[in-house]
């Protein structure tokens, strides 16, 4: 996934870690980033709960780690396709049939949970459907 900076060239998406106060590492946060001028920018999807997770980390957070793939949905598509790409054999393998095949996975998740009536696990789900759908509006 691309995007265009505002000095001309191409940003590319990437996974980078996020320092918040000097004291929290997030890692795994999709960014876009500008090999010519340096400029980078948190993907507008997963903003909000990026924003969440820090403001739930407070003014001063002790020192700690996050893997933001695990509370949004596309870091975590993105943390998968990643992995897929090491290898020969599924180089191939494209970030919209894995953006697919998750989508189809958390809603057989869903039918189990609503058969379930776990309110709570539903509601998860809802979110991570939401995260992929706001994405794949671009």
């Amino acid at each position: 996934m691309q995007k265009q900076c505002n000095c001309g060239e191409i940003m590319n998406l990437k996974l980078r870690t996020v320092i918040f106060s000097g004291r929290v590492e997030i890692d795994n946060v999709p960014i876009y980033t500008c090999n010519a001028c340096s400029h980078s920018e948190v993907i507008p999807e997963v903003k909000k709960d990026l924003s969440g997770l820090i403001q739930e980390l407070g003014a001063c957070p002790e020192k700690q780690s996050y893997l933001f793939n695990e509370c949004n949905e596309w870091a975590n598509i993105l943390v998968e396709y990643k992995l897929t790409q090491k290898t020969a054999q599924s180089a191939q393998y494209k970030l919209e049939q894995m953006v697919e095949q998750r989508t189809n996975d958390l809603l057989d998740l869903y039918l189990l949970a609503q058969s379930l009536q776990d309110d709570a696990w539903l509601e998860s789900i809802r979110k991570r459907l939401q995260q992929i759908g706001a994405q794949m509006k671009y």
